[in-house]
């Protein structure tokens, strides 16, 4: 009898264990439902949720609450969508490298001034925590008339005189360092090239002019961008443009294509293009070039007419197709750019870069 019972004991041990076996297996494939394990490249380990059927999946808005910029395409918040952008002139002399806050900039425009040497207006919007802008520069005519086109507050230290009386025009919302403008000098460099503002010195400027921050009822953009989120934009007809030469004679600037990132890097005086404050060099994902016919006031200031009509370049993506512009009015609405079929051409969300170049040089694109 008490082997019998002996083997019986042993014979309940063995069923239990098989039991109790079938019950952990069975707990481990049911956590296993309820979570997974990722691991890293790094080895660390994530414990993610488990998958949710297709019909219980939530689908959330990533961009709720918000809309695409006028001046950039970019997803900014609805509540700053209607606030006109700051131009800022930027002294571009080497003397004044690197520039603080200039890869900040959502648009910039640059152009010859005097003597061959070129100048920048920059373009900010809603770049409130901005602290050092600069150094800035003198007005040139055609620099105010960009920033129009954007009904932007136009930034500047002094002015040519030939812009004296466009500045003094009310449609002109424009803040001069020389008369009124929280303004300081920095001690690392001398005057000229050592004024600077800021994004909140700006704002409370325009604000004790009495200046509008927000568009006008009926504004009409400079710029269409692409809304499609899922590609990007190749210029129609485009030729390989892997790099851009301005041929501005002064200070030699280039743009380079980056494949990983899909901008064209800026370069100037022989080297990258640097924000002094970010160290980051200056990248742009579209490239507009508006030719101009040269012309000059007696004393060597130019004198480009901006309106009207003319040929010019669209540049993104690696490619780069020749464009018509139009302007129908010198102080008034925006210049818009054509295909040779008439299309107006769609850019790509993100920052760009437009240049005054004249037609008797041409900028030379390589594959």
């Amino acid at each position: 009898m008490k082997k019998r019972r002996k083997r019986r004991t042993g014979i309940q041990f063995v069923i239990f264990s098989l039991v109790a076996a079938v019950s952990i297996l069975t707990v481990i494939l049911v956590m296993g439902k309820l979570t997974r394990k990722k691991v890293n490249i790094d080895n660390s380990v994530i414990i993610t949720q488990k998958d949710t059927p297709a019909d219980m999946t939530e689908t959330k808005d990533t961009h709720e609450g918000m809309v695409r910029s006028l001046l950039s395409g970019q997803w900014i918040s609805k509540e700053d969508y209607q606030n006109v952008p700051y131009a800022v002139m930027y002294s571009n002399i080497y003397d004044a490298m690197p520039q603080s806050d200039i890869g900040q900039a959502d648009v910039v425009f640059e152009s010859p001034v005097e003597g061959g040497i070129t100048r920048m207006c920059c373009l900010f919007e809603n770049k409130t925590d901005l602290e050092k802008i600069g150094p800035v520069r003198s007005c040139r005519t055609y620099f105010l008339l960009f920033a129009k086109e954007f009904e932007a507050v136009y930034v500047h230290f002094g002015y040519s005189e030939y812009a004296a009386g466009y500045l003094q025009r009310a449609s002109f919302h424009s803040l001069d360092g020389m008369n009124y403008c929280n303004f300081y000098r920095s001690s690392d460099r001398v005057a000229p090239h050592n004024a600077y503002t800021s994004w909140d010195g700006i704002t409370e400027s325009a604000e004790y002019k009495g200046y509008e921050l927000t568009y006008p009822d009926g504004f009409v953009p400079p710029f269409t961008f692409n809304t499609d989120d899922s590609k990007k934009i190749v210029p129609e007809n485009g030729a390989s443009c892997k790099k851009l030469d301005m041929n501005y004679p002064y200070n030699d600037p280039w743009f380079e294509y980056d494949e990983k990132t899909g901008k064209y890097l800026r370069y100037q005086f022989g080297a990258a293009q640097i924000d002094r404050e970010s160290g980051e060099q200056l990248s742009f994902d579209n490239i507009l070039i508006k030719y101009v016919t040269p012309a000059y006031y007696e004393n060597g200031t130019p004198n480009y007419k901006i309106y009207g009509s003319g040929k010019g370049l669209f540049v993104s993506n690696g490619y780069a197709s020749e464009v018509t512009w139009i302007k129908e009015s010198e102080s008034e609405g925006a210049t818009k750019y054509y295909y040779g079929d008439g299309t107006e051409i769609v850019m790509n969300p993100g920052k760009t870069y437009v240049a005054l170049v004249e037609n008797t040089s041409e900028v030379t694109i390589k594959e």
